[in-house]
């Protein structure tokens, strides 16, 4: 069990404020630096800046230096049935102590076996033995950085016949055991539940709320299975859906404000496109804490 849940649970999430965040894109480097953009905060894929130099360290130098970072990881293969990377988990060790972000998160999900590594984020089966080796990789993470790393859940297509776990207690249950944050993202919870032909809602009421430190919001392209069903893909290259802004309104009654990042990956818009929809999100957690100041004055 990682030392860190009994010590410092929550030790690294302060420096994020609870406002929308935006995932950053080299497109926009030079829009944000001379706008000065109000923005809560940025994130970066962690693998995009393990180099040891270059202008994509410059310009994020300069941008971690006038607002909070959050570093979100693709590469740590928390799900596979191999040891970590250890090169990989050193890279990382140090390009957190360089930016000293405020956040980091990782998914639930592997991407790579034996010797060869995919670009895909791959589905795990919610067995005992998962779970096992899932919280055994995430202490082993959490130790080797010092620090509590979030994990999101996943953008599932295809469920596994082994699994005897609700993904939502399963989820639960790792932050149980590991004392990890959760990245709740919402997307990903349409999709999934969309594709798996669950209930949203119940997925959010269900969902360890205690343990979430960031919410994640993106867009989705909409195709059709072999029978003509829905089949939703996390393309992250689109506006944020309707019905994701009303599980994120549902989310956020339940948690009050937490730092929510708008993630769009591929066919980047204008940064006046980005920048609206994190104005959207804004003013979501805006009225959820103007409620909140009036509850308590009301108590007071």
């Amino acid at each position: 069990m990682s030392i860190l849940r009994a010590t410092s649970p929550h030790r690294t999430h302060h420096e994020i404020p609870a406002r929308a965040g935006v995932g950053l894109k080299a497109p926009h480097y030079r829009t944000v630096l001379e706008t000065r953009t109000d923005v809560g905060f940025f994130e970066v894929h962690a693998e995009n800046y393990m180099g040891a130099g270059g202008p994509p360290h410059r310009y994020l130098t300069e941008i971690r230096a006038r607002y909070p970072l959050s570093l979100h990881g693709v590469g740590l293969s928390i799900g596979a049935d191999r040891p970590l990377d250890r090169n990989h988990l050193r890279r990382l060790a140090e390009l957190i102590g360089r930016y000293e972000p405020g956040l980091f998160s990782e998914h639930l999900a592997w991407s790579s076996h034996g010797e060869h590594f995919f670009n895909d984020l791959l589905p795990v089966p919610y067995t005992r033995q998962t779970l096992h080796r899932v919280c055994e990789h995430i202490d082993q993470v959490q130790e080797s950085l010092g620090r509590q790393m979030l994990l999101e859940n996943p953008s599932t297509y295809v469920a596994f016949a082994e699994s005897t776990f609700w993904e939502v207690d399963f989820i639960a249950e790792i932050a149980r055991r590991t004392g990890c944050g959760l990245l709740l993202d919402v997307n990903n919870v349409y999709v999934a539940c969309t594709n798996q032909h669950w209930d949203a809602a119940r997925y959010i009421d269900e969902f360890p709320m205690a343990h979430v430190r960031q919410i994640h919001l993106a867009g989705h392209a909409t195709d059709e299975d072999a029978q003509g069903r829905a089949l939703l893909i996390d393309s992250h290259d689109r506006l944020v859906d309707g019905a994701v802004w009303d599980l994120y309104v549902r989310a956020i009654g339940t948690l009050g404000p937490v730092p929510t990042l708008i993630e769009w990956d591929q066919n980047l818009p204008p940064w006046g496109e980005l920048h609206a929809e994190a104005q959207r999100a804004e003013s979501i957690l805006s009225g959820e804490r103007q409620c909140e100041e009036t509850l308590r004055a009301a108590a007071g």
